[in-house]
C-alpha cells in the first residue's frame, strides 16, 4: 500500500524555556490522514512539542515543515491560518458564554472547516447543552467542547493535548469514537496521550518521546510484538 504524503515533518528541533533545555533534537513525520501519537513519561517535553508546532516558545529552532511551509520564524496567527489547531490540556473555554457561543468564537481561517450543524451532528451531548453556559459543563462536555470549536476553522491538522485526563471512561469511549471519527473525515490528529490503552486502540504509529528525544516510532502493526518494549519505555 503507497503510504500517504507527510503533512508535517520536524526535524532537529530544539526548544528552551529560559535556561531549560527540553527539546534535544526531536524528529519526526506525521502523514497525511493519520492519528499519531507522542508517548513517554512526564516531563520529556510532549506538551513542548505541541507548543513549539503552534509558535508558543519563543527558543526554538531546528525545522517544522507544514505542507512543504517553514513554521519555524512564524508567530502563532500565521501559523494557524495554514490550518493547524491546538486542543491545550486545560481546555480553554470560556465561563461566561455558552456552549453555542464558544463554537462560534474562533475564526474560520480557510476552506474546508464543518459548519456547526456538522460539529453538533458529531457532538450530540454539546447540541443538548446548546445553551449551557461553560461554567455549567461538565470535565467531559467541556473536553468535546474544546474539540468541536476548533473543527469550524477549517484546520486540516489537529493537536490534542492529554484529551483524556481527569475523564470518567465512558467519555473517554466517547472522545476516542470522536477522534475516528474525524480521522475518517480526513482530518490528521497528533495526540499527547498519557493512556496508552486509549491511544493505542486510535493511533497508526506511536513515538517515543525519552528526554526531548523520540528514540523510537512503532506502528499499530507492531504493537503486539513490541508490547515490552513499550512497557520499559512508559514505565507500566
Amino acid at each position: 500500500m503507497t503510504e500517504a504524503p507527510v503533512l508535517l515533518k520536524i526535524d532537529d528541533l530544539h526548544a528552551h524555556y529560559g535556561e531549560s533545555h527540553v527539546l534535544h533534537g526531536l524528529s519526526f513525520d506525521i502523514p497525511q490522514g493519520e492519528v499519531v501519537t507522542l508517548l513517554g513519561r512526564n516531563g520529556v517535553g510532549k506538551t513542548t512539542t505541541l507548543r513549539c508546532i503552534m509558535g508558543m516558545v519563543g527558543q526554538r529552532r531546528g525545522s517544522i515543515l507544514f505542507a512543504g511551509k517553514q513554521l519555524i520564524q512564524m508567530a502563532s496567527h500565521q501559523i494557524a491560518r495554514l490550518g493547524l489547531a491546538y486542543c491545550p490540556e486545560e481546555r480553554g473555554i470560556f465561563s461566561s458564554l455558552n456552549v453555542a457561543e464558544n463554537l462560534l468564537l474562533p475564526p474560520v481561517v480557510q476552506a474546508g472547516g464543518l459548519s456547526l450543524q456538522e460539529i453538533l451532528s458529531l457532538f450530540p451531548r454539546l447540541q443538548e447543552r446548546a445553551g449551557s453556559q461553560g461554567t455549567k459543563l461538565s470535565g467531559g462536555e467541556q473536553q468535546m467542547l474544546a474539540i468541536a470549536r476548533i473543527l469550524r476553522t477549517g484546520a486540516r491538522l489537529l493537536l490534542l493535548d492529554e484529551p483524556t485526563e481527569g475523564l470518567a471512561p465512558v467519555i473517554v469511549q466517547q472522545i476516542g469514537e470522536i477522534i475516528a471519527g474525524l480521522r475518517d473525515r480526513g482530518f490528521t490528529v497528533l495526540l499527547v496521550e498519557q493512556n496508552f490503552r486509549f491511544a493505542q486502540r486510535l493511533a497508526d504509529r506511536h513515538y517515543v518521546v525519552e528526554h526531548g528525544r523520540v528514540v523510537d516510532m512503532i506502528r499499530k502493526d507492531q504493537l503486539s510484538v513490541s508490547a515490552e518494549k513499550l512497557r520499559s519505555y512508559l514505565g507500566v
